[in-house]
Parts: C-alpha cells; structure tokens; sequence
C-alpha cells in the first residue's frame, strides 16, 4: 500500500469551532480558507498532515444561529470526525462556551490534538492564571489542558498552537497563513513568501484596473445627470463595468485583501445608483444593480461594518421587490427577493434587533410560500420553508410575540406533516416533526395552556419513541427520548399527575444511565443523569417516598458537583446544582431538618444571584431567586422567626412581581401566588389561583399551601377533561 493511499479520508480539511457572538471572525475565516489556492508548487508533496491539496475546502462551521437545531449533536460529532483539523476561534465569549468546549475535547478524544489550531481574536491566553484578569481568558479549559488517561482533562496545563489577529500581532494575512501552514504541515515562510510574490504580481494591476473602473463610473454618473439621453447607454456600460467590478474583480481584490479598495469601489458605486432613478432601468439593469449591492453588503459584513452592510441589502432588497412587482409570477425572481430579505433580516440579528429580523424573515417566507405553490412537488423547498418559518417563529417567541410566533409553528408543522405523508420514512423529517411539537410544547406552556403543551409534547415523545425504538444503536435518538419523557413527566407534573410524571421521567434516569455506561466520558449525558434525577427527586419527595427522593438528590448534587467543579465557568452546570440544593433544602424541611435546609438553600440562593447579576433578563434565574426566598421564608417560619420569614417572602414577591404580571406560565404564576399566600395577602393571590385552576394547575406543593391558607381551589372540570384528553 502507497503512503498516499494509507493516509485516512476526512470529509473536511478543518472544523470551525466558536461562539456565535464570534460569528464574524467565523465569516470572515471560513471564506479565507475555503477560497485559499495552494502554492502549485507545494500541491501533491507528501507531510506529516498528509498530501497537500491545491485548494483546503470545505471546511465546517459547527454552527450557524438561525439554522434548525435538528439532530445538531450527532451532526457536530460527524463532522468533528470527519475533519483533518479543528480550528477554534478564541475570545472571553468562546472561552465560556459550553459548545466549543465540548467541541476541543471531543476531537482530542478522536487523538487528534496535535491538529488543533487557535485563532486568538480578543482577550488574553492564560488570563485564568492572572489573578482579577480571569475575565480576559480566551482559551476554553479543554485548550489549556492535555487529556488524562482517563479521557478527562488532566490538571496539567498546554500551550496551543495559536494565530492572533489582535492589534499589533500577527495581522489578518500572517495569521490566516499561520494556520495554513500548521494545516498542511509546511514552513510559515514557504506560504508568506509565496504569498509576497502573488500579491505582488497582482497588486499593480488589480489596483489599476479597479481604480480606472471606479474613475469611468465615477465619469459615468455625472455624465447620466447632465446628460440624460446619453445616460441610457452609458448607464448600461456602467452597470456592467460594475458588474464585473463587484463580481470577478472582486473575487481577485480578496485574494489580494485590498478591502479598501473594495470599499472605495462600493460607495462609489452606491453613489452612482443614487444618482439614477430605477423606474426606468431595464429589468435586466435592476437585477444588476440587487447583485451589485449584495456584494457591497458582504464586503463590509466582512469588515464587521453591520450598519453599512444593513444599507447595501437594503437597496437591494427595495430593487428586488421592483422586480417581483414588474412580474409577480416569475418564481425566480421571488427566489432572489426573499434571498435579499434573508440578509437582511440576518443583518438585523447580527445586531440584536430581532423584531425587524422577524419582519423579514416572515416576508421571506412568504415569498418561498409562493416559490412552493408554483412548484408543489419539489419537496426540498417545502422543507427549507418549513425550517424557514420555524425560525421565524423562534425569533418572534424571543421577542415575546406568542401569537405570531404560533402561527409560524403551525405552519411549519403542516409542512412536515404533508412532508412525512409523502415518505413515511424519512428520519431527518421525523425527527424535526419532533422538534416541531416540542416547541409547541415550549410555547403553549408559556402561554399557560396545559392541555395544549401537554398534547404538543406527547406527539413529541411519540415520534421520539418511535425513532428509538427503529434503531437501538442510535444513540442521538436515544438521547433525544431522554429529554422527551422527562420534558413530558415535568409538564404532567404540573398538572397534579405524579404517578405519570415520576414514571416518564424514571425512564428518562434509567435511559439517560444507560447512554452513560455506554460512554461514561460523556458528560452531556452525565448531565441528565443529574438534571433528571432532581426532577425524579421532587416527584417523589411530594409522594411522601423521602427515602427514595433523598437517594435521587444524592446523586444529582454529587454528578452536577462533580461537573460544575471541572468547569466553574459553564454557568447552566452551576444553575442545575443550585436547582438541585434548592431541591434537597425542600426535602430536608419536610423532614423537619431545617439545620441542614437552610445552608443548602443558601448555597443556592447565592449561586442563583452571582448569576442572575451577569443576566438580569434572564427569566428562568429569576423564577428560581424567588423560589429561593420563598424556600428559607419557610424554613425561619418553622423556627419561629416570623419577622425572617416575612422578610424572604417579600423578596420572592418583589422579585418575580415584575414578571408575573406579563406572563401566563404557571411555574411564574404559582411562585408568585405562593408568595402572596405566605404573606396571607390572600386578596390580591385569589385572581392568580382562580387563573391556575382554569388552567388545570394542581402541583401538590401549591395544592397543599392553598389548603392550608383556605383559599378555594377547587377542581376545574373542564381543564381537567382537556388535559386526559390531550394525553390520549
């Protein structure tokens, strides 16, 4: 066998691993990369990294933040395998991300840590070790630590093989070649010096012709506005000269990363399409001038210009519409507008600005909506519509609009369900019929409908079951049934149905086990193992089986410990073993032991509040405070210590009041309606458990604090008949 042949196949010449506040710096290097062309006279020699190929692509992104999150686990661990080299982005943001974490070190797990690269974009390496720097760390722990035996990170510390584009470093070009040279395994002078030399035999003329190009456009516009019969067909030869400027030309300026002449190019450009109005263009010149101004919006989402970028789509999308509105039945040209909509609408949440992103998203689909009525039986399009509405709806449930969000729901549901009817056995369809229920599930508990959430997350344990079952070896199905049964045991729960809820989320435990015996390095599994065991511990802790409860408590607190401890930065590790103390303070006061109650809701309430600090929007930190305050309120008031207990339960109230009072959840609802029943505030609690009631409400904590308050609770017949039947 040939040295070449033995060399193992990779799918991708390298893995791009960072957060998604990062994304830019993503942008930016997955395009260096994948348009990079080999020195030919280095193409096909053989080195340790294997033979070298004439271009790198294509190289994975782990990631993209409006995609589906269909089967993302599996999908991430395919590719990892399926990459010659792992690239991380590295910043304070990626540092402290759970995802590119777990991505480092499930590729050392692979023994392939020798082919991890960094790209240093912001902080400080090794910042962790500068005592009030740690903020400034920009490697994540799986970086700064070589793999033990065990296949755990080990308590030594490593270097990584770093680039750094920071001001005064290595610089854009040094540090993309750096990385290069490390991927191929060849000399970082090889690279710059070739480099040096095809830059420089570019450079002249590219340079020239793009400035003589923006010199005739620049002669052309003010020609076209003093001269308005001769405008028309030096307009054409301007648009095309534009074309080829912002199309070809551009292409060879990025090679020679002359951006400040693409700049320069594009505003001239801008300007002369100001210039001329577009009721006369031909058709022909419209749809020029949308690609044109797409180029200028990704050149400067290149430079991270976001409002500038945000400008260039802008315009184009008003041409497209132009066009769509010229011949409203050209499917094309619907295609091209809702393209144009998508950047813009991705320009707006590249800015945090969801509602308008929502704005465009929806008109994009509309557009595809149409694209599909013409062309009912190409079925990728009708999926790529329903992950396109299902993103919409995700953006508008961020920004609270419920009703909107639902309505993109449903309709991405119809569309896989006319999907699946077409071909039953489609998996990836099956399983985003799955995710498309569970977020029903999501939407409708917040919106405080039981019966709703209850149904939706039923069909998605179904499917899940159904997935599971087809393939045991799966392990990603497997996984996705863990979470299923214990989404559904935690939502029956609410609804007073214990003996269902603790046998769904048994199964969740004893399947979440079973994953982890299989790869006990698996520490998202070793995760559930712990999150479903509190909730399994609740459940049985209102069952009154305190023995069996307290085992369950046991080995959530001692796994999430464990975890949390590895890892101080991952804060949702540090808010499950708050969860988890809170829930062993419960326990231990309803065995009468407040002494070993209160320092466990303490420990809670602390770590709840450092966290809650850093994210104040954060509802889910602040449900938990409450429930925090209300917990020790408890405990001081089997101790007789009246004035105690009525000052944590007014906190609890303070905090979640704010919250409660625009929301319908009923985990919110119920913890401030406690906390106003503890303080016999009994008037102004009675309109938030009648509206409990209504909802079918019956968690045995809140059932047994109403009675014992005296305040009527009784059955809703009505709810409960839509609950048993949404669960058959």
């Amino acid at each position: 066998m040939t040295q070449a042949s033995a060399e193992p196949v990779f799918r991708y010449r390298a893995f791009i691993s960072y957060s998604h506040q990062d994304r830019t710096w993503a942008d930016w290097l997955h395009k260096a990369l994948e348009t990079y062309r080999v020195p030919s006279r280095l193409v096909g020699k053989v080195t340790a990294a294997g033979t070298i190929p004439p271009h790198l692509a294509p190289v994975f992104r782990d990631r993209d933040e409006l995609a589906s999150a269909t089967d993302l686990g599996r999908k991430v661990n395919e590719a990892l395998g399926e990459s010659a080299n792992l690239i991380v982005i590295c910043s304070p943001r990626s540092a402290l991300s759970h995802w590119v974490n777990e991505e480092v070190l499930s590729f050392k797990r692979l023994g392939r840590s020798e082919r991890i690269f960094c790209l240093i974009v912001d902080g400080e390496p090794n910042a962790s070790d500068l005592p009030g720097r740690e903020a400034e760390e920009c490697f994540a722990p799986a970086l700064r630590h070589p793999l033990g035996n065990d296949g755990e990170l080990s308590l030594e510390q490593t270097e990584p093989i770093a680039a750094d584009v920071r001001p005064g470093k290595d610089g854009k070009i040094n540090a993309k070649l750096k990385l290069i040279a490390g991927m191929l395994d060849v000399g970082f002078d090889q690279l710059k010096q070739r480099e040096l030399q095809r830059r420089y035999r570019r450079m002249t003329a590219v340079s020239a012709v793009a400035i003589v190009i923006m010199l005739v456009t620049t002669f052309l516009a003010i020609d076209a506005v003093v001269a308005r019969r001769a405008a028309e067909r030096r307009q054409k030869q301007a648009e095309d000269l534009v074309g080829f400027m912002l199309g070809n030309l551009s292409d060879k300026l990025g090679e020679v990363h002359r951006l400040d002449i693409m700049q320069a190019v594009g505003d001239k450009a801008m300007a002369y399409f100001a210039s001329l109005p577009s009721s006369d263009v031909t058709d022909a010149g419209l749809a020029q001038r949308v690609t044109a101004l797409e180029k200028i919006g990704s050149v400067r989402i290149d430079q991270n210009q976001l409002p500038a970028a945000l400008e260039a789509y802008q315009a184009a999308a008003t041409l497209a519409a132009q066009l769509v509105h010229r011949a409203p039945g050209d499917i094309a040209r619907q295609a091209a507008y809702a393209d144009s909509l998508k950047w813009v609408g991705q320009t707006y949440w590249y800015q945090g600005d969801l509602q308008r992103a929502s704005q465009n998203f929806k008109t994009a689909s509309t557009l595809l909506q149409k694209a599909i009525a013409a062309q009912p039986a190409n079925t990728d399009i009708a999926f790529a519509l329903a992950m396109a509405r299902s993103n919409t709806g995700q953006v508008l449930q961020a920004v609270d609009e419920l009703v909107g969000a639902k309505i993109e729901y449903d309709e991405a549901l119809k569309i896989l369900q006319s999907l699946i009817a077409k071909q039953p056995a489609n998996t990836l369809w099956q399983s985003e019929l799955g995710y498309a229920w569970d977020r029903l599930g999501k939407l409708a508990l917040e919106q405080g409908r039981l019966d709703a959430a209850i149904a939706a997350y039923r069909n998605d344990q179904r499917i899940k079951v159904a997935l599971a079952t087809r393939d045991p070896s799966n392990h990603q199905a497997q996984e996705d049934l863990v979470v299923g049964d214990a989404i559904l045991g935690r939502t029956l729960a609410l609804c007073g149905n214990l003996e269902a809820a603790a046998s769904y989320t048994k199964q969740a435990v004893d399947r979440a086990k079973a994953l982890v015996a299989f790869d006990p390095a698996n520490e998202q599994w070793r995760e559930y193992v712990a999150l479903y065991s509190q909730q399994l511990g609740g459940l049985l802790r209102q069952q009154g089986q305190w023995d069996a409860a307290a085992v369950a408590n046991g080995d959530a607190t001692q796994i999430l410990s464990a975890l949390a401890a590895k890892d101080p930065a991952l804060e949702d590790l540090q808010k499950e073993l708050a969860q988890s103390q809170l829930e062993s303070a419960r326990l231990r006061l309803a065995q009468a032991d407040q002494d070993a109650a209160e320092p466990l809701a303490r420990s809670a309430l602390a770590t709840i509040q450092t966290l809650r600090a850093k994210n104040a929007s954060d509802r889910s930190l602040t449900l938990l405070v409450a429930q925090a305050y209300t917990v020790l309120g408890q405990i001081a008031a089997v101790r007789h210590d009246p004035a105690a207990a009525h000052d944590a339960w007014v906190r609890a109230r303070n905090v979640i009041a704010a919250t409660a009072s625009s929301s319908d959840d009923p985990n919110v609802l119920s913890t401030w309606a406690g906390a106003l029943l503890l303080l016999d505030d009994i008037d102004v609690a009675r309109p938030v458990v009648a509206k409990l009631a209504g909802m079918g409400y019956r968690a045995p904590d809140f059932v047994a604090l109403v009675t014992l308050k005296q305040v009527a609770y009784p059955l809703d017949a009505e709810a409960e008949q839509r609950i048993a039947k949404a669960m058959n």
